[in-house]
């Protein structure tokens, strides 16, 4: 899968379809057939669509855990929760279910951002808290992140 880049102001009609930016879609466009998955974030207010081959990848690792631990049985279940499987339309719209909806507080409004494989489905205005939020102390957070001397931890 190829990186996915950019982050669109987007709105959301009546019925909850989200039409996809062209130059998402563009990015896309050798796997809109294969369809998608749209869950809930874990760590955000947001939802997450996982292009069908990555959702696929991420599936095949956690099938690697041992199920007769209850903990791994505990985030598998709470990790797929609400998830479901979604399809562009033929108009290019992206039908964004009434659950999912919900739980990100979605409502006319809303930014739909690149997170490297993955693209991130936001109501406008907690998108910009987020990021409001996240501006403060960005300049530590990519210093620890990305800061490493080595090139196997870090970009340098």
């Amino acid at each position: 899968m190829d990186l996915i880049t950019g982050t669109y102001d987007c709105k959301v009609d009546a019925k909850g379809r989200l039409m996809m930016p062209a130059a998402i879609k563009k990015q896309l466009s050798a796997i809109l057939q294969d369809g998608f998955v749209l869950r809930r974030s874990v760590f955000q207010k947001c939802l997450e669509l996982y292009p069908m081959s990555e959702w696929q990848v991420l599936m095949g690792k956690m099938n690697k855990l041992n199920k007769f631990k209850k903990k791994n049985n505990d985030f598998i279940r709470r990790f797929t929760a609400g998830a479901k499987m979604v399809e562009v339309d033929v108009n290019g719209r992206l039908l964004i279910p009434k659950d999912l909806t919900v739980f990100a507080d979605i409502s006319k409004n809303i930014v739909v951002a690149s997170a490297i494989n993955i693209i991130e489905i936001w109501d406008k205005d907690l998108y910009e808290q987020a990021i409001d939020d996240a501006a403060i102390d960005f300049a530590d957070l990519a210093e620890e992140v990305m800061g490493q001397d080595d090139d196997e931890h870090g970009i340098s």
